[in-house]
């Protein structure tokens, strides 16, 4: 389990941000995925007199769709999850339980890619 903890300050222009904390003076290894895919350019800047780190994470082009669409924030030293947006559009949707079911199909897929390499691991 993650030590750190993950913020949401705005999405502005197509970039999420968020804060990070709890990592101290140590980088955060994260890593942003959108259906499997590690998203590009995600930037990590220290914010060295307020101890913490500011994380930028553009959304991708094929994530703004009709629908329900999460990208996951995890912790890459042991693929725990330390945080996650889900982006609503399109027609209105029968409330946010769509969202929620998800989130849970993409932490599922994130255990399960994270089960089979611990199996490759132990061999």
């Amino acid at each position: 389990m993650s030590s750190y903890e993950l913020t949401k300050t705005k999405m502005m222009q197509g970039v999420w941000e968020g804060i990070i904390t709890g990592s101290g003076s140590e980088r955060p290894e994260v890593e942003a995925t959108y259906l499997g895919k590690v998203v590009d350019d995600v930037s990590l800047t220290e914010n060295g007199p307020a101890g913490h780190w500011v994380l930028r994470v553009p959304i991708p082009r094929d994530a703004i769709a009709d629908g329900v669409q999460t990208i996951l924030i995890t912790d890459k030293r042991d693929a725990s999850q330390i945080g996650s947006m889900t982006m609503l559009a399109g027609e209105a949707l029968d409330g946010d339980i769509r969202a929620e079911l998800d989130l849970l199909r993409a932490e599922l897929d994130m255990l399960k890619r994270a089960f089979r390499r611990h199996c490759l691991e132990t061999m």
